[in-house]
C-alpha cells in the first residue's frame, strides 16, 4: 500500500501561484540588493562563472529560477508570464497528483493540460526537470517533450527501491538526451530499508555508490552531479553521519579519488556537468 505524503503542497492552484509569487518577490529583492543574480541565458551564466573563477569574491550568487511541481502555473498559457519573470526549469508534479501529471507516490500519465504545458515549455525553452514524475508520466513526457531534460535531485532505484528513485532505464534515456542526475543526500534515498536509527550506517561512501552506479551505467562521468536537496525540509538528522555542514560535500572528493576517479572526473561531478548542461540547454 502506498501512502502519499500530505500537507506538502497547496490546496489549489491559485494559492500555489500566490505562494510562488511571494517567494519570487523575495529573490527579486535579493537581486536588487546585489546578493544574487538571475541566470536567464547562457551569456549571464558565462559572465557569472568567469567572475567566480577569477576570484570575484564580491560577485553575486547566480541562481536559475526553477519550480518543483508546476501547479503555480495556473494554466498552460500562463507559462509565458512565468518565463518573462525568469523561470527556466520546472517539473510537472511533486507528491501525488498535480494539475499536469502524477507525482511521487502513485502512477499515471500526463493530464491533457500537462500535454499542453509541455508544448508551451518546448516553445519557450523552459527546461524539463523529471524529478518526482511518476513512471508513466515520465515516459510520456520523454516522448512528447523535445527540449533538454534532467533530474535536479534523484537517486538510483537499483540501489534503493522506491518510486521516488530513478530506474536504470530512465537514467539511460535521460542521459542519452544529454541530461544530468543530481544525487540527493537524504538518508532514506541512499540506503535500502533505512530507519532513523540507522544514520550511523549511512556515509558519504553510500552517496558515492549512487554516483558510481550512474557512471558505470552510462560508461562515463558526464551525467551525474550533486543535487543535495539540503533545502528540502530535513536537517542533519537525515543526512550521512559524516556530514555536519554543507562544506562537508568536499569530502566526497577523496572518496571518488580512491575509487579511481581522476581530478577532471571529480570536477565534472562537482560542477562541470551542470555547467555544461545548462550552457547547452539555455
Amino acid at each position: 500500500k502506498i501512502t502519499l505524503r500530505e500537507n506538502l503542497d497547496f490546496a489549489n492552484q491559485t494559492i500555489a501561484c500566490a505562494a510562488a509569487q511571494a517567494q519570487l518577490a523575495y529573490y527579486q529583492l535579493l537581486e536588487q540588493q546585489g546578493h544574487l543574480r538571475f541566470v536567464r541565458d547562457r551569456a549571464t551564466l558565462d559572465e557569472l562563472w568567469s567572475q567566480w573563477t577569477n576570484g570575484g569574491t564580491d560577485a553575486p550568487l547566480g541562481i536559475i529560477l526553477s519550480m518543483e511541481g508546476a501547479d503555480p502555473i495556473i494554466e498552460p498559457d500562463q507559462a509565458q508570464w512565468w518565463w518573462q519573470q525568469g523561470l527556466r526549469t520546472a517539473c510537472l508534479a511533486h507528491y501525488g497528483p498535480s494539475a499536469y501529471a502524477m507525482g511521487t507516490g502513485g502512477d499515471g500519465p500526463l493530464t491533457d493540460r500537462g500535454r499542453q504545458l509541455l508544448k508551451e515549455f518546448d516553445r519557450l525553452g523552459i527546461i524539463l526537470d523529471l524529478v518526482h514524475t511518476a513512471d508513466s508520466a515520465l515516459a510520456e513526457a520523454l516522448d512528447r517533450y523535445e527540449g533538454s531534460v534532467f533530474v535536479s535531485h534523484g537517486n538510483c532505484r537499483a540501489l534503493v527501491q522506491h518510486d521516488r528513485q530513478m530506474t536504470d532505464d530512465q537514467i539511460r534515456l535521460i542521459c542519452e538526451r544529454g541530461g544530468v542526475i543530481g544525487i540527493v543526500l537524504d538518508c532514506w534515498m541512499l540506503k535500502a530499508n533505512y530507519r532513523s536509527s540507522d544514520r550511523d550506517q549511512v556515509s558519504l561512501e553510500t552517496l558515492a555508490d549512487h554516483i558510481d552506479h550512474i557512471c558505470q551505467l552510462t560508461g562515463n562521468r558526464n551525467h551525474v552531479g550533486i543535487g543535495s536537496d539540503l533545502d528540502g525540509g530535513f536537517g542533519i538528522e537525515q543526512v550521512p553521519h559524516d556530514m555536519n555542514t554543507i562544506a562537508d560535500l568536499q569530502n566526497i572528493e577523496p572518496i571518488l579519488t580512491e575509487r579511481g576517479y581522476s581530478e577532471s572526473d571529480v570536477a565534472a561531478i562537482f560542477h562541470g556537468n551542470w555547467l555544461r548542461f545548462f550552457r547547452e540547454a539555455m
